[in-house]
């Protein structure tokens, strides 16, 4: 039987990572992954760029049941660490908005620098690898792999959640978790589109496509200001991915359609200048046409000029723009989420090791863990800052 003194499960962003932190730490490591590429889902990320991290990192950008856990690891190895590395590697890169970092070339930059971290750190990388069975005895951990068996001392589940499951997403660090005794909270899709009940579905689809900057406010309070997308199964877009995860089946959300401009004051001041300036036209200085053509057929915007509006029609319009409630029908579900909220509790684990409290040489890290961070790279940072505790404590 094979002996190493690390094994990790998952060759993702945590997975890869980890790795090559411990096998420079002089650990001899095996990562094993049951794809047939590693960094499968860094590859996808950022339209293909990859959004490594995020300038704005911050506790405050994550969920969890234990809000506190974040806390060490990322402040341990931050952004600029990772920034760092990045550099080192000579990988050009750029900030989009709200401080998102891109590759300028290719999100295989990243697979690429990981895969020679890994290399200075000698790991034994082997892809196509499932892992049957996890025993536990005093010498430490022995993998079933169909076939044949390994054992190391220690043990690493960086597995992941269960977004994009064609990318081979599983729940099986879920149930390592629970195995050894670990409480697991339940999970559900996160940064994912909604889907809209008929008949508003049917209603909007002639906006798919239409792109607007937005407001959206949860019915916990959470708001985000960023662009809001229509499509042929509801909404989505970056406002939309952020405010799902603080959604619970059967709440609203309210949307501010004109955040940067107060409708109300612009209908007035139209009106003084332009008295016989159709309402519609007036709406279509400040929001996309096909929106407002789109609301005159559903009867919220009257056809009129603005001194024929009166101000109950004019408060009735602008309290539907500026706060319009919607409930969506749910969302599109694991498929195209970006994460996974819930799984393995924090309060099982050591912020600084990642490791089980209770089963010694037991570590989770990254998206398996009950840690989720809003869009824009900040899921990436939690995989690099977990990686990086769990690394050192290996």
């Amino acid at each position: 039987m094979e002996k190493f003194d690390v094994v990790i499960i998952g060759a993702g962003a945590a997975g890869l990572f980890c790795a090559a932190q411990a096998g420079q730490r002089g650990r001899r490591v095996l990562l094993l992954d049951n794809g047939k590429k590693a960094g499968r889902k860094i590859l996808m990320s950022g339209g293909g760029r990859c959004n490594f991290t995020n300038l704005y990192t911050d506790p405050a950008a994550y969920l969890s049941h234990n809000p506190h856990f974040c806390k060490s690891a990322l402040a341990r190895y931050t952004q600029w660490d990772f920034i760092d590395l990045v550099n080192r590697h000579g990988i050009p890169w750029h900030e989009k908005a709200l401080g998102q970092l891109f590759c300028d070339d290719s999100a295989q930059q990243i697979v690429d620098l990981l895969l020679k971290e890994c290399e200075a750190g000698k790991v034994t990388l082997r892809l196509r690898s499932e892992v049957l069975a996890v025993k536990r005895d005093a010498a430490g951990y022995t993998l079933d792999l169909n076939g044949s068996a390994v054992q190391a001392e220690k043990l690493v589940i960086a597995t992941g959640g269960l977004s994009m499951p064609g990318l081979g997403a599983s729940p099986f660090g879920y149930k390592i978790a629970q195995q050894f005794g670990l409480k697991v909270f339940p999970t559900r899709a996160g940064l994912v589109p909604f889907t809209l009940h008929r008949p508003l579905l049917a209603q909007l689809q002639t906006l798919s496509g239409v792109s607007v900057p937005a407001v959206m406010t949860a019915e916990d309070g959470t708001v985000f200001k960023e662009a809001l997308l229509f499509t042929h199964r509801g909404l989505s877009g970056p406002a939309v991915l952020q405010i799902s995860s603080y959604w619970r089946p059967g709440e609203f959300v309210t949307i501010n359609l004109s955040p940067e401009c107060d409708l109300n004051a612009l209908i007035n001041e139209q009106r003084e200048a332009h008295a016989n300036q159709s309402l519609r036209n007036t709406l279509a200085k400040v929001l996309p046409r096909r929106l407002v053509e789109c609301l005159q057929l559903l009867g919220h915007v009257p056809e009129c000029t603005l001194k024929q509006l009166n101000s109950r029609q004019q408060s009735e319009l602008v309290a539907l723009l500026h706060h319009w409630r919607v409930q969506p029908n749910g969302t599109e579900g694991y498929r195209t989420a970006e994460v996974t909220l819930g799984g393995v509790d924090t309060h099982g684990l050591s912020s600084k090791t990642m490791e089980a409290q209770d089963v010694p040489g037991l570590y989770f890290i990254g998206e398996v863990v009950d840690v989720t961070g809003w869009l824009g790279g900040y899921n990436f940072q939690w995989a690099w800052s977990s990686a990086w505790a769990c690394g050192q404590a290996l």
